[in-house]
């Protein structure tokens, strides 16, 4: 080829690329945005409050705390964290690490008891206890800028505490926040050099977390400086879409359950700031895949009390209600998302409270029963980490996933799986670990390259999930493992390809899921090696004790059993690697925590190909 149809072929390459970027973004559903200078000073409710509260939704409140037993619950609940607020000293600029973040979260945390108490109590004692904790925090010298989200987080707490005390707070204390929200908040978000930072079109919770804080913040200062406060706000209607976007086309949330409850709740509070400011949300629960996530957030829930911990996921939920899935159960009237029984906890028995709580009084009272959605026993969902769910009774749960590495907080965990019976977690996943520890030693945890640190660790790589590993090695971070079919009935089956994981080494590989009955899950493994395959390890990750045996295993785990039964290769046995201690020092510490192995010679191999299937069974 010459050199001028090679730069031909280059830039045609580039046309299209660029082609493809532009539909990619076209295609994603964007949100109302009629955002001006004229509209906001025509459409901004004037009077106070109006970010989550205005008059007609306090009032409704005020009702429901008197004649609503659960309403009345919770905001006792409120009332008895604002208690202990008061007795705590006032907030200071401490950095952690490279975070303020702890302390943005809780003065957020004091905002919402505090200042929730204040609008249904209008109590002295409350107010001033609220106007020195907004001093304390407008008195720092900066919000962290160099870490975004610890300025989204405390910029949400200053504007809500202003609002909510617009009535009765100093004027100088307002005074001085409006100016800390401009300076500290919102004027860091717009770099001299014109750009825009990159969590505003981002895809994560970044996005979520940022321009929610941003659009606070701009409400708050609107009558002060219109011209900022609105091109703020319509740059974040511009933004949110695209973490909006993460959730299609079924609610998966890429990032794993836990940042569901962090990404999602800001973008759940954001509704309501907007609504009661603006009368509208802009078009959020027009969008088909964020509505949908609530129905994920609820099936991640084992019946062990875990999550499904795919991703930087915690490992287990606390006892208080999900009072972000209230919000979901306040739009679509399905009790399902509104956890009636944990609202009910005696407040002094409730751990402390969400840091989104008092405004999360607003939707538990706004929820009104329409509907009480069975759930169902197959869920699935496709997108950036596809997953796929089977539960029934005897406390089954599975879980299995795709997706890739390189997904935010992802892991290198295409084909892995979770499994529960009969209130034990069998098969484990490793879950996350605490971000500051690993940072302080200078571990670059937030690389995502092929070699990068954060593969290393247990909880990241493949050698610590329930999956495949071929040659020992790494999956490769940006293979893209795709959910191919489900299948519902009596025997629900999902398949994955997860070919793109391991390539170079499989020219082909499907794993498959089948609920054999109401006790047993099969995993099997249909695979086509390349001849650089030398040695496929079929991996399971457990707690429990183990016995091997001639056909398989045995787990026992609180006076319980679960065999693992080797169907596709009787003349090979299991092995079982220790991981407790961990290989390294910073991997997290897991008791019990075991790796079973089956290995399989590529030389074992007939005709090129092979099917692994194991079934674990009661």
């Amino acid at each position: 080829m010459s050199m001028r149809n090679k730069y031909i072929v280059f830039f045609l390459f580039i046309f299209c690329a660029s082609c493809l970027i532009a539909q990619e973004k076209d295609d994603i559903p964007r949100l109302e945005n009629p955002m001006s200078v004229h509209y906001l000073k025509k459409k901004l409710k004037k009077e106070h409050p109006r970010l989550v509260l205005n008059s007609s939704i306090e009032k409704k409140v005020k009702q429901k705390i008197q004649s609503d037993p659960v309403s009345k619950n919770y905001y006792a609940a409120i009332k008895l964290n604002a208690e202990k607020i008061k007795e705590k000293p006032y907030l200071e600029r401490i950095v952690t690490g490279r975070r303020l973040l702890s302390v943005s979260r809780e003065m957020l945390y004091r905002v919402n008891m505090l200042g929730m108490v204040y609008r249904m109590e209008k109590d002295p004692e409350t107010l001033h206890r609220l106007n020195n904790e907004l001093v304390a925090v407008c008195n720092f010298t900066d919000w962290n800028p160099s870490h975004y989200l610890d300025v989204a987080e405390m910029s949400l707490a200053v504007a809500l505490a202003i609002d909510w005390g617009w009535d009765a707070l100093p004027k100088e204390t307002i005074e001085m926040a409006i100016d800390a929200l401009i300076e500290k908040g919102i004027e860091p978000s717009w770099p001299r050099n014109g750009k825009s930072p990159g969590w505003v079109f981002g895809t994560n919770n970044w996005n979520q977390v940022c321009n929610g804080g941003m659009i606070a913040a701009a409400i708050a200062i609107a009558e002060k400086d219109p011209e900022l406060a609105a091109k703020t706000i319509k740059r974040s209607l511009d933004g949110i879409p695209m973490a909006l976007s993460s959730y299609l086309p079924d609610g998966v949330y890429p990032e794993g359950s836990t940042y569901w409850g962090y990404g999602t709740g800001f973008s759940t509070i954001t509704c309501a700031m907007l609504e009661s400011a603006f009368g509208t949300n802009f078009g959020h629960t027009g969008h088909n895949g964020y509505m949908e996530s609530a129905m994920f957030r609820v099936m991640c829930n084992a019946p062990s009390g875990m999550y499904f911990n795919y991703a930087d996921c915690g490992d287990r939920r606390g006892q208080s209600a999900d009072v972000i899935l209230a919000w979901f159960a306040s739009k679509t009237g399905n009790k399902a998302f509104f956890e009636t029984d944990r609202l009910l906890i005696k407040p002094e028995k409730m751990s402390k409270l969400s840091r989104l709580g008092g405004a999360a009084l607003v939707w538990i009272s706004q929820f009104e029963e329409k509907s009480d959605a069975d759930m169902p026993s197959v869920w699935y969902g496709r997108g950036h980490n596809p997953i796929a769910i089977f539960t029934g009774g005897n406390g089954y749960y599975f879980g299995g996933k795709g997706g890739h590495a390189t997904t935010s907080h992802g892991n290198m965990d295409a084909g892995s799986f979770i499994f529960e019976l009969d209130g034990v977690r069998w098969v484990v996943d490793p879950g996350n670990q605490d971000y500051h520890e690993l940072e302080k030693t200078g571990f670059n945890l937030w690389g995502s390259c092929q070699d990068c640190q954060r593969w290393t660790l247990l909880t990241k790589n493949n050698y610590g999930h329930s999956t495949l590993t071929v040659n020992e090695q790494l999956q490769k971070v940006n293979g893209h493992a795709t959910l191919v079919e489900v299948k519902e009935g009596a025997q629900p089956e999902a398949v994955f390809d997860i070919t793109a994981p391991y390539e170079g080494l499989l020219k082909s590989a499907r794993r498959s899921f089948t609920k054999e009955s109401s006790t047993s899950l099969v995993v099997t493994d249909e695979i086509e090696p390349l001849a650089e395959a030398k040695l496929i390890t079929w991996q399971l990750m457990t707690t429990a004790d183990i016995t091997i045996t001639e056909r398989g295993a045995l787990l026992k785990q609180d006076g319980k059993v679960l065999k693992i039964e080797n169907l596709s290769h009787p003349d090979l046995r299991f092995s079982v690697i220790s991981l407790d201690p961990a290989p390294l020092a910073l991997d997290r510490k897991i008791k019990g925590l075991k790796r079973i192995e089956l290995r399989i010679p590529s030389w074992t191999i007939k005709k090129g190909k092979e099917v692994i299937k194991v079934k674990l069974t009661k």
